[in-house]
């Protein structure tokens, strides 16, 4: 094949396919592009363009001598029998510096086709991003004890207790007060788990009425009560299936719906609501509370079977007050978190302001110090938080006794004295009652019958 059957081959491949001269005037048109346009080839050939192609744009390529790249057209398909839209290039042709003419060809039959590199591309995106996630999945598994901080003699008991039943099957429960972070040491044993690329699914049964919690967890079929979804709606314990489940303040969840869990965890398998259809289950229990399970259940108010069922590996996170080497860790940590967020510029933390802390008996625990932390970052706005950041922790710290009960006697003007005095020294010490006995020279025992006796409550 010469070289010039070769070209005009290679020119009768394009979808639709058009060379003019400075004139206009058509001087190729491929086959392809004739039918298209319900034309013969040989009868295009020596026509002006705007003659042949509907709202056509080869003119004005040629007099301005600008590329178009991309350009829409819309066209009637006189072999489809039908309106089509088109994607076209008009491109000059330029000899010596000079327009001598002009070519055009489309590069997708039709505008649908777009429409289908758009969803390929939105898959690939898709697919990308999923790889990301699992790559930071991956990521997080591997640095997810990072995410507990502190390096307390209690926090490398629970790390190394998570590091020992992470990849078991066991149910752990994970007990401790309010603000302790809970949640933090569950992340960190599904992300350690063989499960951490699955569902992890987070309840918490305090937060959702018990007649709405059945259902949450358990899901429905359709029809199954007034009001119910079509098609019925899937539960978090078939949501959680091979992966993990959080049940947050397991304490709080009703009897009934107890004995039903206790079901869930003997026969490892689940209703909905409404259906008798039996769904297998592979799911990984974690359970937290800050109640006091065993005194529920001397007070019948906890299934004891389920305790023990849910009690398989019991995690204790200490409060706050008991692990106060943790404190500057802490600091620095939600420092860090802060600054992100409000866009602050916090170098630090004075001594002083560790030392108050260490001191504070921090009722809110690990939470309440990252508030404490954000309030004083945001007073401060950059460089390091000091002692005048935290004055507001006095207003929440001491509660005073009644004013109708103060005594305007003789003796109760001393008591007042008296009382102002006490709630001085716990503000000066900000709260801790040992030091405050040390600032107004007197014993504990006799600092707490004084607070008992003027109904001072220290938070």
């Amino acid at each position: 094949m010469t070289i010039n059957n070769l070209l005009k081959q290679a020119l009768e491949s394009f979808p639709n396919f058009v060379v003019v001269d400075v004139d206009g005037i058509i001087v190729y048109m491929n086959n392809i592009y004739a039918k298209f346009l319900g034309i013969k080839q040989e009868d295009a050939i020596g026509n002006h363009v705007s003659n042949v192609i509907p709202n056509t744009r080869m003119d004005i390529i040629i007099k301005t001598g600008i590329a178009e790249i991309g350009s829409i057209m819309k066209f009637y398909d006189h072999e489809r029998k039908e309106n089509v839209t088109l994607v076209c290039n008009r491109i000059p042709i330029i000899e010596d510096g000079k327009i001598i003419g002009a070519v055009a060809a489309t590069t997708l039959n039709n505008i649908f086709e777009i429409n289908t590199l758009y969803d390929e591309l939105e898959r690939i995106k898709e697919e990308h991003k999923n790889i990301l996630e699992e790559l930071e999945s991956y990521k997080m598994n591997a640095n997810s004890l990072n995410n507990i901080i502190g390096t307390s003699e209690a926090i490398k008991i629970i790390k190394t207790s998570i590091t020992d039943y992470a990849k078991s099957n066991l149910p752990i429960l994970i007990t401790g007060e309010t603000g302790v972070g809970k949640e933090v040491f569950a992340n960190a044993i599904h992300q350690l788990s063989n499960r951490f690329a699955n569902n992890y699914v987070k309840i918490n049964c305090a937060a959702i009425p018990s007649d709405l919690l059945e259902s949450e967890l358990f899901g429905y079929a359709e029809g199954a009560f007034s009001g119910a979804a079509k098609g019925g709606k899937i539960g978090k314990f078939e949501l959680a299936n091979n992966g993990t489940i959080l049940l947050d303040e397991i304490g709080d969840m009703p009897m009934f719906l107890q004995t039903k869990l206790l079901r869930v965890l003997q026969e490892n398998e689940v209703e909905r609501l409404g259906s008798v259809k039996t769904i297998r289950l592979n799911i990984r229990f974690i359970c937290s509370t800050n109640s006091n399970l065993e005194e529920l259940v001397e007070k019948k108010q906890f299934r004891e079977d389920l305790y023990y069922r849910i009690n398989a590996v019991k995690i204790t996170v200490h409060p706050l007050r008991e692990r106060i080497s943790d404190i500057p860790a802490l600091c620095n940590h939600f420092i860090t978190k802060v600054n992100s967020i409000e866009g602050l510029n916090i170098q630090g933390i004075s001594e002083d302001v560790i030392n108050i802390f260490q001191k504070y008996c921090w009722p809110g625990n690990v939470r309440e110090l990252e508030h404490t932390i954000h309030r004083a970052s945001v007073l401060a706005k950059d460089g390091i938080i000091q002692t005048k950041h935290i004055q507001f922790l006095n207003d929440r710290l001491i509660k005073k006794r009644d004013a109708s009960s103060i005594d305007n006697s003789l003796k109760g003007i001393i008591e007042n004295v008296e009382a102002d005095a006490i709630i001085g020294a716990l503000k000066k010490t900000y709260g801790n009652k040992a030091e405050a006995a040390k600032l107004l020279n007197i014993d504990r025992s006799l600092l707490y019958s004084k607070l008992k006796k003027y109904n001072i409550e220290v938070k």
